[in-house]
């Protein structure tokens, strides 16, 4: 496995860095049993690699929860070989969710194929069609919804707790396990469990979406910079992760009642 050079730890001794990755990987373990205990928990996996560290924690430890996917079709052709990859170690666990071809014909009819550069609109309006909308089938009747965003991540994601009430669909209950988990962290678990990842992480891609819509990025740059990089960082968003309006960048919605994970 070839890490990125953004995700290699500092020099500190293996044990140090053992007992660090054993208390998130607890922590995490922690999220992932209280999402099981709601009602058809699901993950929603887009084979990052954050969430490849969760559907192995997943099929290893959590089974319970199950597991899907959003084929936007446009997605890059290493993220399709990884998926293929997954099914050859995991077996066929996930589940694959297509947009609806009424809502993308019509889509391609107002605004053309690659109509989602013209404005934050537009772009807003493909992700809602090939994404949003899915979605939204996907985790009807459920009471949890598991993912794999991490607060480091970017601006938009600072205020990210483990545990929060979806704001987009009442009585539903996002779980962020890996939500305080460093990038480092993720590589460290990955590599010590030969998970298999994309190989556009090895080529500049921390974070990879629909391949129109995702740039290599740069030293030093946010690790989401690369995804609809022609947009203000404040606006990257696709949609799927909406928090309630009545919360700022640095309040976040209020959390519902659930016991602290172990940390």
């Amino acid at each position: 496995m070839v890490t990125p050079a953004s995700a290699r730890a500092p020099t500190t001794s293996a044990g140090a860095a053992a007992r660090v990755l054993q208390d998130a990987v607890a922590s995490a373990l922690g999220w992932l049993g209280q999402a099981a205990a709601q009602p058809r928990a699901a993950f929603a996996t887009s084979f990052g690699a954050e969430d490849m560290v969760l559907l192995d924690l997943i099929v290893r430890h959590v089974p319970a929860i199950e597991v899907f996917t959003l084929d936007t079709g446009r997605l890059h052709e290493e993220t399709h070989a990884l998926m293929q990859r997954v099914e050859q170690r995991y077996g066929r666990v996930v589940q694959v969710h297509f947009p609806d071809a009424l809502a993308l014909r019509e889509l391609l009819r107002t605004q053309g194929v690659n109509g989602f550069y013209g404005s934050v609109e537009q772009r807003r309006a493909c992700c809602e069609v090939r994404k949003v909308q899915p979605l939204g089938l996907a985790l009807a009747g459920r009471g949890a919804w598991v993912t794999g965003q991490r607060a480091a991540q970017s601006a938009t994601r600072v205020a990210l707790r483990p545990a929060e009430p979806d704001a987009a669909r009442p009585g539903l209950v996002k779980f962020n396990p890996l939500h305080d988990w460093t990038e480092a962290e993720v590589w460290d678990y990955l590599r010590a469990h030969e998970v298999p990842v994309n190989a556009l992480h090895a080529r500049g891609y921390p974070s990879i979406g629909c391949a129109p819509c995702t740039r290599a990025v740069s030293a030093g740059e946010d690790i989401r910079a690369g995804r609809w990089w022609w947009e203000d960082a404040t606006l990257r968003e696709c949609g799927l992760h909406r928090r309630g309006s009545h919360a700022s960048a640095g309040e976040p919605a209020a959390a519902p009642a659930l016991a602290q994970a172990a940390s």
